[in-house]
């Protein structure tokens, strides 16, 4: 499986991106998809997850109520709506997949993509 994701930029606070990861390869063998964030000199923190198959999703308290998470099965993609942003949510975001369960803990995930840089001006 191969995840590429898009959509970083720059922003003011209060604004919104959307992030998507589009996977591509044995994509019948994910499960679920999340995304993670990791900030300068912090460790990598789970932000949302989604199961593929029926779509139910967890958030992390951060997103939770400004950031939501929507699949596109047909073309393989997950997006991750960031409404309200405030400096805080700056970092780097990851796309990862799942081939097991819905989880929020990096190292259950089979699969990542490369970073897409989100920086949220005060």
């Amino acid at each position: 499986v191969q995840l590429q994701a898009s959509g970083g930029g720059s922003v003011q606070a209060g604004g919104s991106l959307r992030l998507s990861c589009a996977a591509s390869g044995r994509t019948f063998s994910i499960y679920a998809m999340g995304w993670f964030r990791q900030a300068p000199g912090k460790e990598r923190e789970f932000v949302a997850a989604i199961n593929l198959r029926v779509g139910s999703a967890y958030f992390s308290a951060s997103a939770k109520g400004r950031f939501t998470i929507s699949r596109d099965n047909a073309k393989n993609t997950v997006n991750l709506q960031m409404n309200s942003l405030i400096p805080e949510d700056t970092a780097v975001y990851y796309c990862a997949a799942d081939t097991l369960a819905l989880t929020s803990t990096p190292d259950d995930y089979d699969y990542w993509g490369q970073g897409t840089q989100v920086t949220v001006s005060s």
